[in-house]
């Protein structure tokens, strides 16, 4: 890295001599004769260290260095002063200067400050980019996953969280889609403001409207006194509505209204109350086929879904699968006081050979139950789950040793097309084959494939 020196002086032998000494030293130097020209030669940028003279006509050192300080704070400034101002150049340094020479300039002196004061700049840049790298990779610190379809997932959490759009989280029961609620929260502007879940499965539909807007006393029987709703707790925060796919066609309304004009009253009240929350709502329903079939309002489904984040399930993103299984072995294993280090290459092919049907938290209950079954410091195929082990036989395609590709190839599409039931668009899919070429594939042989 070729570093780039700023020196200011009205003194053209100072500024030129200064100028020659550090090119010498290898540094790439820029001069100004004044504070004024000086400061214009800074907005341009580029500039990683300043030496100006103290007092010059306009603007002088002490007022460039204060410029400097505010503008790029930490970025270093030597200050050039006559031994009749030293204490002007002290106080420079109190408001935040490197250090300061006295004239005439000691060039070896001047090297030493100058390759000090950069090695600290240098320094803190690299301590602050890996700040800077280690909040980026803890942002997503409850998800974990680096294939493809999850990068792009973080992708889009990153660029919709500062908005105040509403975002529907879409995915099969166990992916994680809370998770991906807690990283739009957690990355937002809203981020020391409430973060209310909702799950609305778990509601029954004669108290979820009261859940949601609150009630006043005597609303309802049971209604003892007032009691604030979930809008309202989450006020100037976020509201994670999970499962939004259950919520009956009447709360819907009323949900739609709150989203269109932010507004609402609590149960059994008159009383008005503003909203100011930012909805998030999660659902393992194809809520665009729901609106089809009447089951769920239109209007409102355009309203949730703004922005749309699908997480994959665990089957189209097996790449994530180790990192998953290391975090978990290592959770449960501090959890129940063990010192189980990792899985086995039998294991770890059954869990990857599985395909995981109830997604993440079935594999974290699978590696949980490992962990406590786990007799040694390796997880080995007794540990897992009876279904795992199962699916792991399952999963194997055996071929004789000695038979050529050819006939590797036709005992491969039987068997998955087999498996399959005889479903070849999806057998195409699995093998990365096109369908033709599967088509043609079957037509060759002179025995039809089992069905």
């Amino acid at each position: 890295m070729k570093f780039r020196l700023l020196i200011v002086d009205d003194e053209k032998n100072i500024r030129e001599g200064l100028a020659a000494a550090l090119e010498m030293d290898g540094y790439e130097v820029v001069t100004a004769e004044d504070g004024g020209e000086g400061w214009r030669r800074f907005e341009k940028g580029d500039i990683d260290l300043v030496i100006t003279d103290l007092r010059m006509p306009g603007i002088g050192g002490e007022e460039l260095q204060k410029k400097v300080g505010a503008e790029c704070p930490g970025l270093p400034v030597i200050i050039l002063t006559g031994h009749g101002t030293v204490e002007n150049a002290v106080r420079a340094m109190r408001n935040g200067a490197y250090d300061f020479l006295t004239k005439p300039v000691h060039l070896d002196h001047l090297s030493i400050l100058v390759k000090r004061a950069l090695a600290g700049q240098e320094l803190s840049l690299k301590h602050k980019n890996l700040e800077e790298e280690l909040a980026k990779k803890n942002q997503f610190r409850t998800m974990i996953g680096s294939s493809a379809a999850m990068r792009q997932v973080f992708d889009t959490i990153s660029r919709a969280a500062p908005a105040k759009a509403s975002v529907l989280v879409t995915g099969e029961s166990g992916v994680g889609k809370e998770l991906v609620a807690d990283a739009l929260h957690e990355l937002s502007p809203r981020k020391g403001k409430p973060l209310v879940k909702v799950h609305c499965a778990a509601i029954p539909d004669t108290l979820i409207e009261s859940e949601l807007f609150g009630h006043e006393k005597g609303a309802f029987t049971g209604a003892l006194s007032r009691r604030r709703g979930r809008f309202e707790l989450a006020h100037e925060g976020t509201l994670f509505l999970d499962e939004i796919g259950e919520i009956d066609q009447n709360i819907q309304i009323k949900l739609l209204r709150v989203l269109q004009e932010k507004k609402f009253e609590r149960v059994g009240g008159e009383e008005t109350i503003e909203s100011d929350v930012r909805i998030i709502a999660a659902t393992n329903r194809d809520l665009k086929a729901e609106t089809e079939k009447g089951a769920f309002r239109e209007d409102l489904y355009f309203r949730l879904n703004v922005i749309n984040i699908r997480v994959p399930p665990l089957r189209e993103r097996k790449d994530d699968i180790p990192l998953l299984i290391d975090a978990f072995v290592r959770e449960f294993s501090r959890e129940n006081g063990k010192n189980v280090e990792g899985v086995d290459e039998k294991a770890r092919a059954a869990i990857y050979g599985y395909e995981w049907p109830g997604n993440i938290r079935e594999l974290r209950n699978c590696v949980e139950s490992a962990v406590v079954m786990c007799k040694g410091n390796l997880i080995t195929e007794t540990d897992l789950p009876p279904t795992i082990k199962k699916g792991s036989d399952e999963s194997w395609i055996r071929i004789p040793l000695g038979i050529n590709m050819e006939e590797s190839e036709k005992i491969i599409i039987q068997e998955t097309l087999s498996r399959l039931k005889g479903n070849k668009s999806r057998t195409a899919e699995v093998l990365g084959m096109a369908r033709k070429t599967l088509h043609r594939k079957i037509a060759e042989w002179d025995e039809d494939p089992p069905l």
